[in-house]
């Protein structure tokens, strides 16, 4: 008897404990809003009667550290909105006292996960595909981002748009108030469910949360996992919706190398937004001037193909997913740098218009036209880009994609590969799964010039299937000899012009102690090879990795890489002018080594790595160190060292190279941000100096003041640039 009541309590203990284990996935996340009929006043003490009725969303649950049990420290969410707004109320309330809140800064567009914050991400098509975020930290600290691809990689937080927030500050908890206007959500007028969730960050007792439950595996962005907000009335989109912001720049440039007297310059232009529907938006610019761009992060290139820079400038950021994510990382048909920047110089854009956005809940457009300016100086017509890019939702996550990218050269002028023109025409299959386990890429796309070729096609198919255990991942490309994308990243071909398939698969598990220093740890697998059209391997990387991610946030990889390289072309593998290797020349090398990240909560935190082996017909070894001292919100100091000791038997070049930079961030107010920015690369021999200030004196308006020098290493000076600028943003 006694065994049988022992064998029932154990049953019912177990489906007990599956049943507290799982309630989370059982759970109706459906949010009822209801309109507001009284002003909201937004300055987080929510004593407008709204939010003593308004429905509640709490019962967090983790995301980390783990998966499987509600959130320590408990967040409710409450909504409302009006003709114009949309408005969010949030308590996060502490677990014990008053924490001391992690702050990197006061700047705004803060890294979610190095920060205390809340975030809400909203879906207003309810298509898990696109969608926003707003984020606000316990000072007050706005961040707002354009969810794109699910949300599975990220949030592109380089979108700026105006909205409201206000913080209050109590014994047991930090209240926050958000308002953000319709005019700058992109939903349509009959869609009656929106997707959302919410999330909170509380550093101080190492916990990330979510209302809607994310498996830990995927980041709390994944709109896979949203819940419902169920309009009481649909939201009617805006009238006439758009911004005007004009700017003014001066600027003083000389280039004691060539030019014995300074440059001056004023000059002007405009853009401009306009709301053509409440889901599809126009974007204007007449002159555009991307002098505030922040200077790109120099690195040591070993690579014999070209390194990729990241777009930063404005005009080329909103709905960007929907040109920059066909193709894959180096087989891209659409790479927007291309506009405005060649050989590294920028080239004058005398206009540009891009409309882009939803038609319909299954259908998104992408339109862009540019047209830049003759630069003598580098033999460079007046270009003209036009790229169309569409996308159709299908499987309700998944979609097809179509791109056209054409640039023409009106001046019948001899340019890059002998042609008047360029074009690439793609197909894009972006494969989704509703819980985001599977997700997957095949794509065809084939390029155009005036005298056609043969073999001008590229492909690839991709696959992963990822749990909180397992990652697998499936990749075969193939390009063309012929594949030409002058408007694109294709390094490997650009500078080979060899067709080349490509083989690239990985697998890796993790393993999740239940008690512990360490969070998760686990070995990866990884491969990638490159091959000939007749199978001739050409390039080889097998790698392994041991990972130990701590519960503090500090982590601990270990590697040990095999590599193969078969040189096409004669090469200096330093990079800097020596003796090449001859072509046709291979080589069998390989390295080990370790990657050491501190807890960043931390006021100092570092990271440390090092690898040392074969290299070539040498050997190398490479290490670096970042270390990071904050005393926050204020002041940030960053130094970093990236060192590289080649030994090359004679008659071949051996080199010392160093990257040596260092990071000054001044955030004296949420208004007023310095940057000062110093860097040093041996490879080269130059050291770059910038300098940045800010002043946001006006949501979306500032004023930058950005002085840039170059010097080489003797610190004889190379070229100077100083350059202020003002604009205005003007909503109509």
């Amino acid at each position: 008897m006694q065994k049988r009541l022992l064998l029932t309590f154990s049953i019912l203990y177990y489906f007990l404990l599956i049943f507290t284990t799982t309630i989370a996935q059982k759970r109706n996340y459906h949010y009822y809003i209801q309109k507001t009929s009284v002003p909201i006043i937004i300055d987080g003490k929510l004593e407008e009667e709204i939010w003593f009725h308004a429905e509640i969303a709490d019962s967090f649950f983790q995301n980390f550290p783990f998966d499987s049990s509600f959130a320590k420290a408990q967040t409710q969410v409450q909504l409302t909105y009006d003709k114009n707004y949309l408005y969010v109320a949030v308590i996060c309330y502490y677990v014990d006292s008053m924490p001391k809140w992690i702050a990197q800064s006061l700047r705004r567009d803060y890294d979610y996960a190095r920060n205390d914050a809340f975030s809400v991400f909203i879906d207003p098509l309810n298509d898990h595909t696109n969608g926003f975020e707003f984020s606000v930290t316990p000072l007050g600290v706005q961040r707002e981002g354009l969810v794109e691809n699910g949300g599975n990689f990220g949030v592109n937080i380089s979108w700026d748009n105006k909205w409201f927030s206000a913080v209050k500050h109590y014994k047991d908890k930090w209240i926050a108030e958000l308002a953000i206007p319709f005019k700058t959500l992109r939903f349509k007028a009959d869609v009656s469910t929106w997707g959302i969730n919410f999330s909170r960050n509380d550093l101080s007792i190492n916990e990330n949360s979510s209302w809607v439950p994310v498996p830990r595996n995927f980041l709390v962005s994944n709109l896979a996992f949203t819940g419902t907000l169920e309009w009481d009335t649909p939201p009617t989109p805006s009238g006439f919706n758009a911004a005007f912001i004009p700017f003014t720049t001066g600027q003083f440039s000389q280039n004691y190398l060539i030019e014995p007297t300074a440059r001056y310059r004023i000059s002007g232009g405009a853009d401009a937004k306009i709301g053509i529907t409440s889901s599809l938006n126009l974007d204007l610019t007449v002159n555009p001037d991307f002098s505030q761009v922040e200077v790109d992060v120099q690195i040591t290139n070993l690579d014999r193909f070209s390194l990729f820079f990241p777009e930063r400038r404005n005009f080329f950021i909103e709905n960007n997913d929907l040109f920059a994510t066909f193709g894959f990382s180096r087989i891209r048909p659409f790479f927007s740098r291309r506009i405005g920047l060649f050989a590294g110089e920028a080239v004058p854009i005398l206009a540009g218009a891009r409309l882009s956005g939803k038609l319909n809940p299954n259908w998104r457009l992408g339109l862009m036209l540019m047209q830049t300016e003759k630069v003598s100086r580098l033999g460079l017509p007046p270009q003209n880009f036009f790229v169309v890019a569409t996308q159709r939702q299908i499987f309700k996550t998944s979609n097809l994609g179509f791109i056209l990218v054409n640039r023409q050269d009106f001046s019948n002028s001899e340019f890059s590969l002998n042609s008047s023109y360029n074009r690439v025409l793609g197909l894009d299959l972006n494969i989704f799964t509703k819980d985001s386990r599977w997700r997957g890429k095949l794509f065809y796309h084939h390029s155009f010039i005036p005298k056609m070729k043969s073999d001008m096609g590229a492909t690839a198919l991709w696959l992963r299937y990822s749990t909180p255990r397992w990652r697998i991942d499936y990749n075969h490309e193939y390009v063309g000899e012929n594949y030409t994308a002058e408007v694109g990243f294709v390094p490997r071909l650009d500078l080979n012009r060899q067709a080349y398939i490509r083989s690239e698969n990985a697998i890796a598990h993790r393993i999740y102690p239940k008690k512990g220093p360490i969070n998760n740890h686990g070995p990866t697998l990884y491969q990638d090879q490159y091959f000939t059209r007749s199978f001739q391997i050409t390039d080889s990387k097998i790698a392994l990795d041991y990972i130990f991610n701590f519960i503090n946030y500090s982590s601990l990889q270990l590697y040990y890489n095999e590599l193969y390289t078969y040189l096409y072309f004669a090469w200096d593998p330093t990079n800097t002018g020596g003796e090449k290797l001859s072509k046709g020349s291979s080589y069998h090398y390989r390295n080990l080594g370790f990657i050491y990240n501190s807890d960043f909560r931390k006021i100092f935190y570092f990271s440390l790595g090092a690898n040392y082996g074969s290299y070539f017909n040498g050997n190398r070894l490479n290490y670096r160190l970042e270390i990071n001292l904050r005393l926050q919100p204020y002041f940030k100091f960053s130094l970093s060292l990236d060192r590289n000791e080649i030994e090359l038997p004679s008659p071949y070049r051996s080199a010392n190279i160093m990257v040596l930079n260092s990071r000054w961030d001044f955030t004296f107010t949420r208004a007023l941000f310095l940057t000062i920015f110093w860097q040093y690369n041996t490879q080269i021999e130059n050291i770059n100096i910038n300098a940045r200030l800010q002043w946001r004196f006006k949501p979306m308006s500032d004023l930058f003041i950005v002085l840039t020098d170059n010097f080489d290493p003797h610190w004889r000076i190379k070229n100077r640039a100083l350059v202020v600028k003002l604009n205005y943003w003007f909503s109509v």
